[in-house]
């Protein structure tokens, strides 16, 4: 017989605790002891509580190399019994043997109803340890501890039973296999605390513009929505072209602004069209040439479905927007073609027009840049993409696993919003259907043709800046936050594999990790082999960026396309989510006003926008890392640092805004959540 002592960590946060049963198991080289109950007097599992536990094995097991932990409802008498599950949120579990350390095994994880999970040591999963000695066994990471012959589900037996693939809809990202909230575990539900004042935020506040919801009259030019700062900046300049220019590298989209060095074919602009604009002593080719110009191509909506709303069909364009910037000066637009096909029906806009056929050109642009944004930089390129590196790390990696450790708190909640994505807003006749001019259809086919040019260089944000050739365009503080960022993750992920990963041979063998990359390939990216998405890893330098895209994508990049939404569609005309006419044919024919679209389709968008801008409770900013599953130093020093350096961007950041009359907030990292949590 042989006796350990089990301290048990219980959450800290609303409803953590439980009255139920709890025992262990023990599982070593030399079998596995019977259930071992956790019980003294009174509540041991209250919410915030450490207890000590005194078990005693009928068996010596041999070195304890995974701790079964069970869950059980109490036999209460029939009216004492809750009516729901009781949900336990464990922290960690510590079992110290008789003789030798004591062990940490990391949980952080809700266990509802009868509930079992199987934990690996926290210090066992890392393969080498600092001194180049092995751990665990003699197991390097995705190695099954030696002297365990029983197969070993990933983790959390009722999260493994839940993570089975879905198709939503054809040439997108598979998903999780749940079609509604009510199907998730808990631990990928949101918090009680997150949905309370999440809900909140999607009422509308008395004396707001979503108090027109069910109007659909046409828009007056008098009916604007004062919200933020920021807002108040959009609503004073978005008829200005600087600021429809400054859109492209610090508005909602700032990832489509490529430089030009050679006109399209399909965009005929003249040297007299651009001449007001360039002045003398220059030439379209002079400044192709020199670098000095910049095209945004909208050619991914060309061909598209459009639908109806309130009755009525809605229209998209598919434009081409030629930019220029003079040395010192801003950024601003030269050119707009609203089709892909030149011609007589096709006019090429210029600043030289009239005020209205310029500034309705623009506003074309503005639904295009909103569709395009939307529908493919937030949910396809960060929500649904991500969502498919998540659904593999719960099929194909265990929780004690270094890469799994390293990336969960990166998936804090995704699920959860995405299931909610497709839910609410994906749903017939919800949200797309109701306010923008793709619809559900319409918005489906466009991320499945843009999920076929999607490239793994996309994805990493030096790779995709460089192909932009957008080095040394002024002013672009997207790019200049978002490279700061992506250094401060790969310095923390260069280091995190040096711990657990000490050559590229040990990438290569890491057979859970080969079969995470893997099934991403196949089940996130449909197998393609033009988008350059690795299927297998057999480098360290390999493995680093590929983390490093994930967490920043999961983090800052959602935060990029994310955050400012509100701030620049509370007033509509700068980013209509549809267009009532038909693209002008020919200039001096068309009413902006006409085209917007109706009051209700914007209510309806800027209630959606103003409860996914809000700060909510239960938010975790980047680098923060509560939850701690790496147990040794090591690790937890780099987490440190990492913290360090994001204390310095944010600094330098803030340093910089203080200059700026419209100051960019959204990659500072003390804004930035850890993941896409909304």
């Amino acid at each position: 017989m042989s006796k350990y002592c089990v301290r048990v960590a219980t959450g800290t946060f609303l409803d953590s605790g439980t009255w139920d049963n709890v025992s262990v198991s023990l599982v070593g080289p030399a079998g596995e002891s019977p259930a071992l109950p956790l019980d003294n007097f009174g509540k041991d599992f209250s919410r915030g509580a450490v207890k000590d536990f005194e078990v005693t094995a009928p068996q010596d097991v041999g070195p304890v190399l995974l701790l079964r932990v069970h869950k059980a409802p109490r036999e209460l008498p029939l009216p004492l019994r809750p009516s729901i599950p009781d949900a336990w949120f464990c922290r960690w579990l510590q079992l110290t043997p008789p003789q030798g350390a004591p062990l940490r095994f990391p949980c952080y994880q809700w266990l509802e109803g009868v509930r079992s999970l199987v934990l690996r040591e926290g210090t066992g999963e890392a393969g080498h340890r600092l001194d180049g000695s092995q751990c665990g066994g003699g197991r390097g990471p995705g190695e099954v501890p030696q002297g365990v012959v029983q197969p070993l589900a990933p983790h959390c037996v009722c999260i493994a039973a839940l993570s089975r693939w879905s198709e939503y809809f054809p040439g997108i990202p598979r998903c999780l296999a749940a079609e509604s909230l009510k199907e998730l575990d808990p631990n990928l539900r949101y918090s009680i605390t997150k949905e309370i004042t999440q809900n909140i935020h999607f009422i509308s506040p008395p004396g707001s513009s979503e108090r027109w919801q069910c109007r659909r009259q046409g828009w007056h030019q008098g009916d604007p929505l004062h919200a933020s700062p920021p807002a108040e900046y959009v609503f004073e300049h978005w008829q200005e072209d600087a600021f429809f220019a400054y859109q492209f590298l610090n508005g909602l989209n700032p990832v489509l602004i490529r430089r030009c060095r050679c006109l399209p074919e399909n965009f005929p602009v003249t040297d007299a069209m651009v001449a007001p604009v360039l002045g003398p002593g220059t030439s379209l080719q002079a400044e192709l040439e020199s670098g000095s110009l910049y095209l945004v191509d909208h050619a991914i909506l060309s061909g598209l479905r459009s639908s109806d709303i309130n009755g009525r069909p809605q229209f998209v364009a598919a434009p081409l927007t030629l930019l220029h910037q003079r040395p010192g000066g801003p950024l601003l637009p030269l050119a707009i073609q609203l089709t892909q096909i030149p011609g007589p029906d096709s006019p090429i806009f210029l600043p030289s027009d009239s005020a209205e056929d310029w500034l309705l050109a623009k506003t074309w642009v503005r639904n295009s840049e909103f569709l395009v944004h939307e529908m493919v930089t937030h949910l396809l390129r960060t929500h649904f993409v991500m969502e498919a590196f998540f659904v593999s790390l719960l099929r194909q990696l265990p929780m004690c696993h270094p890469i799994f450790k390293l990336l969960l708190p990166h998936f804090r909640y995704t699920i959860y919003i995405n299931i909610q994505a497709r839910t609410d807003l994906f749903a017939p006749g919800k949200l797309l259907d109701q306010v923008t001019s793709l619809g559900r259809l319409g918005s489906l086919e466009l991320m499945a043709r843009a999920l076929e040019a999607v490239t793994y260089r996309s994805l990493c944000l030096p790779h995709q800046l460089a192909d932009r050739d957008i080095q040394d365009l002024a002013h672009y503080y997207y790019r200049d936050d978002a490279l700061r960022i992506w250094a401060a993750i790969e310095s923390f992920v260069s280091e995190i594999v040096g711990i657990y990963y000490p050559d590229d041979s040990a990438v290569s063998r890491d057979v859970e990790l080969q079969a995470w990359v893997r099934e991403i390939f196949q089940q996130g990216f449909l197998s393609c082999a033009s988008s350059g998405v690795p299927s297998s890893l057999d480098s360290c330098a390999g493995l680093i960026e590929y983390l490093t895209m994930v967490i920043f994508n999961c983090s800052a990049q959602h935060a990029a396309v994310n955050s400012g939404q509100f701030d620049f569609s509370a007033w509509m005309p700068n980013v209509p989510t549809t267009m009532r006419l038909p693209p002008p044919t020919s200039k001096g024919q068309t009413s902006l006003v006409a085209s917007l679209p109706e009051v209700n389709a914007t209510c309806h968008t800027l209630v959606f926008f103003r409860g996914i801008s809000n700060e909510t409770k239960d938010t975790r900013r980047l680098g923060t890392y509560p939850d701690e599953h790496f147990t040794e130093e090591a690790p937890q020093r780099s987490i440190a640092t990492f913290q360090s350096r994001l204390a310095q961007v944010s600094r330098d950041i803030r340093e910089r805004n203080r200059d700026l009359e419209l100051p960019y907030t959204y990659l500072d990292p003390t804004v930035v959540e850890n993941s896409i949590a909304v």
